[in-house]
């Protein structure tokens, strides 16, 4: 299949992968409903303590720091689908769980603790073997449009989960939300239990599959500025979960309902540049990365200077769509540039780096928040952001020793049986 024959949505003429998108966008709409939820629910156990939501955003991100190089291990090396599974079973259970505390009264604050670092534990596995499994999916020419259909779906979903849960949360209550949010895991369930042959079972290998060659490959120049550069940005400007909350509750003393339309504001921007970024066709380069990370900057930093409601919410549309475009440029450019049979590390990597780095972030801008305001958050994020991107362009002037075009690491090496056809 030819990736130019569909255009925008070329990678959903692959019947598995329309499957898995259908399957995630209810899945996701219903773990948007949940974060939500959870962050209203630790705000009204608190008093509306920043720093306690940074604990918690902490705690369900801190696996991913200890585990996620192992999950992408796991995933080079087993079936990806019954890891997704297994994943999303277990995922279920927590959120139910959760929601019977809530529902009878019984919930404290060291339970949602507890929980969440639980979730953490679940997705240090199914990140990296969702990311990977996109990929047998569809193929290595098809790999940048469904990536970005995979931000659009997240990002559709980001949309309607908030909104739907601010509305739910005021005339249910949190636990109801949370209860929907378990039930939305059966659909991802069922798709990818109705997926048949080699679907996900590309990267299972009976050899020894090592961590280390997966370290070794993101070592490459080309690699490891973007790397770097999403380590800084993600630290200290991608904490949205902690300070989307807190912009809604103490600069614009929003309710349940309103709290829920400021994370889908964000959200409607990141869904734009998600279907921007489906015409890509090739590895972006290494000045586009650092470009978008340099825009970013400036529009997270405005947010933080801009006080009223209505110019807020515009920045915060366009600081949505800045981020999601420097996110999916960084992920092709590291994605494209390695064989298939090491996405599943080096993806962990990826993924260590951009969301292991959340928790030192949220407990950083929490304190941060608690003791100079939530607008100096975004201002501080905004300004590191800015002076990395500005770094990593510098960098890039000395060349880029060992780059590998666009795919042709993934035409020459990818085994027979990369692609799950229906």
């Amino acid at each position: 299949m030819s990736a130019r024959s569909g255009g925008v949505f070329s990678a959903l003429r692959v019947r598995y992968f329309r499957l898995f998108v259908l399957g995630q966008l209810v899945s996701v709409a219903g773990t948007w409903m949940m974060v939500v939820a959870q962050d209203w629910l630790v705000l009204g156990l608190t008093g509306g303590s920043a720093s306690a939501l940074g604990t918690v955003t902490a705690l369900q991100f801190a696996p991913l720091l200890l585990l996620t190089l192992y999950g992408g291990r796991l995933a080079d090396r087993y079936d990806k689908r019954a890891l997704l599974t297994g994943a999303n079973v277990l995922s279920c259970a927590l959120a139910l769980g959760l929601a019977v505390l809530v529902l009878t009264d019984g919930v404290r604050l060291w339970h949602v603790h507890v929980f969440a670092c639980a979730l953490g534990v679940v997705n240090s596995v199914e990140v990296p073997a969702r990311m990977a499994f996109v990929g047998e999916l569809v193929g290595s020419e098809l790999l940048p449009n469904a990536s970005a259909l995979s931000a659009a779906y997240f990002n559709v979903a980001r949309v309607v989960g908030p909104a739907l849960s601010g509305l739910l949360i005021s005339a249910a209550g949190v636990g109801w939300v949370m209860l929907l949010n378990a039930a939305s895991y059966a659909a991802t369930v069922v798709a990818l239990r109705l997926m048949r042959g080699g679907a996900g079972r590309a990267g299972r290998r009976g050899g020894r599959v090592r961590v280390v060659d997966g370290l070794k490959a993101a070592g490459r120049f080309d690699l490891a500025v973007p790397l770097v550069l999403v380590a800084v940005v993600g630290l200290f400007g991608l904490n949205f979960q902690l300070t989307l909350p807190l912009l809604a509750a103490r600069v614009h003393h929003a309710g349940a309902s309103t709290f829920g339309v400021v994370t889908a504001v964000f959200a409607a921007g990141s869904l734009v540049a998600a279907l921007v970024t489906t015409v890509r066709r090739g590895r972006p380069s290494a000045r586009l990365v650092a470009g978008s990370a340099v825009a970013f900057g400036v529009l997270e930093a405005a947010v933080g200077v801009v006080s009223s409601y209505g110019p807020s919410m515009v920045l915060l549309l366009l600081t949505g769509g800045a981020s999601i475009f420097f996110v999916q440029a960084a992920n092709h450019r590291v994605q494209l540039g390695v064989a298939p049979e090491l996405r599943g590390r080096v993806l962990a990597l990826y993924t260590l780096i951009l969301q292991g780095s959340t928790p030192l972030g949220a407990l950083l801008v929490g304190v941060l928040a608690d003791r100079w305001g939530v607008r100096w958050a975004f201002v501080a994020g905004g300004l590191v952001s800015l002076a990395a991107g500005l770094g990593a362009l510098a960098a890039g002037r000395r060349g880029e020793p060992g780059t590998v075009p666009a795919g042709a690491v993934a035409r020459e090496r990818e085994p027979s049986g990369g692609r799950a056809r229906p």
